[in-house]
């Protein structure tokens, strides 16, 4: 079972046009940010986003390297990035996915003529043939 719980370290590179961020332990995990408060939110979804995947996949997660055995430049600084993973993962479960169906002309044109939510009516009746409730928020 996953952990709920991640720490990572991260470089922040501060530059003129901003902050980059990246994870050693992690690669292309990258991302960045206008502040430093930006840039932390950023990291966090990063760091979280690549874990969720991490685990999707079931590709074995690093243990993170500890921030005092990096080394870095003099425009850069390591921060310890906290990713908390339970709302994370019940959001990406939870998000909305795109699906391309085909349905007769005359059904769609009658559908629309009433005004039919098309995403709601399939999702109703998916979790009635699946017999599952409307997961609450």
């Amino acid at each position: 079972m996953a952990p709920d719980r991640y720490f990572y370290p991260a470089i922040f590179d501060y530059a003129d046009d901003g902050i980059s961020v990246e994870f050693p332990d992690l690669p292309g995990c990258l991302t960045c940010g206008d502040s430093d408060e930006d840039a932390l939110r950023m990291a966090k979804d990063a760091l979280s986003l690549r874990l969720y995947s991490m685990e999707q996949d079931g590709d074995p997660v690093p243990a993170p390297t500890k921030g005092s055995r990096l080394h870095v430049e003099d425009n850069q600084v390591v921060v310890l990035v906290e990713s908390w993973m339970p709302p994370f993962r019940d959001k990406m479960e939870d998000r909305a996915i795109k699906k391309t169906l085909t349905i007769p002309k005359w059904l769609n044109d009658l559908a629309e003529e009433n005004r039919v939510n098309f995403s709601h009516i399939l999702q109703d009746a998916l979790m009635d043939h699946l017999g599952v409730n409307r997961k609450q928020p």
